[in-house]
């Protein structure tokens, strides 16, 4: 966990009074001190005058400079800290800031209705913790498409595994494989910091081709320590559009000892291209080899329905962003019990991303998704660590969650 003390904290908001309340509510929880200003320009200012702060709790209406026009700043400064956004306007306004903040990159923790209480501040604080307790985000550092390509050579990156368990029966189906660069001097980097100059460098087929060899080797390993588990790989688009994937995709699972059936390739809805020919001649063949095609973070693209029509997907994961608000916000709700309906008219096995809490659980749980995986279940971890956390899931399975 991060220590409270040390962590540097922005305070944006044109009233004074609110200012001073969060900055008490900061100081309860043990954060250290805040700095404080009343104004985007008095904001930026002090950005500019030293290293950019761990998080920022900004108010979106505000005269002269609002919040958005603020954020827009931030993005300019390649600001890699979280953002807490705070305003006194309707959720769905909220909402939907949220989202233009994920579109453009940067870190969304949270946003809160004001008046903030501290029943409300602190878990959304602790979750932070929790994903940056691990990793060391550097503000403002974006990495050269020199010093990710240096990392590959390097064996620097590395491949963790995120597990996905039956919901109706708690066992442990499968693991996502997830992409890691274990740095030299920044520590473990998460993809947020390098996939994006990967895709755009050129170098994302050389790291997915790296990530599914890793995988497909640790995937016997484990098969033959008596862990046999699925595999789900994700799959840059522009290896889409290569008609010899197929026939290496089946070489490579051969040279690991593996069947097709293992292993299930990921495709996130947003990465489809203009023209579909040769995407629906490689995902086509891939399915008529045996290999699990899934549409990942369902929801978030344009062009879903004809998506779901024209590829065969056995499998549609239902993006995070629905299921970990659908207990308490109605519009996110709705979409989530959509597709879920629709996956299951159209047969499909569904999973619940993001899983995160036990109402996600009590959710998912009672409206009869297939399966699951969130940090409530577990974080992604090193393919050494799976073993044991399996053991210590049997138990948990029961104690936690009530299976026989």
């Amino acid at each position: 966990m991060l220590d409270r003390s040390a962590v540097d904290i922005l305070l944006l908001d044109d009233e004074p009074f609110i200012l001073k309340l969060h900055a008490r509510m900061l100081s309860d929880l043990g954060f250290g001190s805040s700095r404080a200003f009343e104004s985007g320009a008095l904001a930026l200012a002090d950005l500019n005058r030293g290293p950019d702060p761990h998080l920022i709790l900004l108010d979106l209406s505000m005269p002269g400079m609002d919040g958005i026009q603020f954020i827009k700043h931030l993005v300019q400064r390649n600001y890699a800290g979280g953002l807490v956004l705070v305003s006194g306007e309707d959720k769905r306004l909220l909402q939907t800031a949220a989202r233009l903040v994920a579109a453009h990159g940067l870190a969304v923790v949270g946003h809160l209705a004001k008046p903030v209480t501290p029943a409300q501040l602190r878990p959304l604080l602790e979750e932070w913790e929790r994903g940056s307790g691990g990793t060391r985000r550097h503000p403002g550092k974006l990495y050269t498409r020199e010093e990710i390509e240096a990392g590959i050579r390097n064996q620097e990156m590395v491949t963790h595994y995120q597990p996905k368990i039956s919901i109706k029966t708690g066992e442990v189906v499968g693991v996502e494989s997830l992409t890691r660069w274990q740095h030299p001097m920044d520590g473990l980097v998460l993809p947020g910091l390098f996939i994006g100059i990967a895709e755009r460098s050129g170098l994302i087929e050389e790291l997915t081709w790296l990530t599914m060899n890793q995988a497909l080797t640790d995937r016997t390993d484990l098969a033959r320590a008596g862990c046999p588990l699925q595999v789900s790989i994700n799959v840059s688009a522009s290896l889409l559009t290569s008609l010899e994937f197929p026939g290496l995709a089946a070489a490579a699972t051969l040279r690991a000892s593996a069947v097709p059936q293992d292993i299930v390739f990921e495709v996130t809805e947003s990465e489809f291209i203009a023209d579909p020919r040769a995407p629906l001649e490689v995902l086509t063949r891939l399915r008529l080899m045996r290999f699990g095609l899934s549409i990942d973070d369902f929801g978030t693209g344009y062009s879903s329905l004809s998506q779901l029509r024209d590829i065969p997907f056995g499998e549609l994961k239902i993006d995070q962003s629905f299921v970990h608000l659908a207990s308490s916000d109605a519009t996110a709700r709705a979409i989530y019990d959509a597709s879920l309906g629709l996956a299951k008219n159209l047969n499909m096995k569904t999973v619940a991303e993001g899983v995160e809490d036990r109402p996600d659980w009590d959710l998912v749980r009672s409206t009869e998704c297939d399966e699951a995986q969130g940090y409530l279940i577990a974080r992604p971890m090193p393919v050494s660590d799976l073993p044991g956390w399996k053991e210590h899931w049997l138990t948990r399975r029961k104690t936690e969650f009530g299976f026989a």
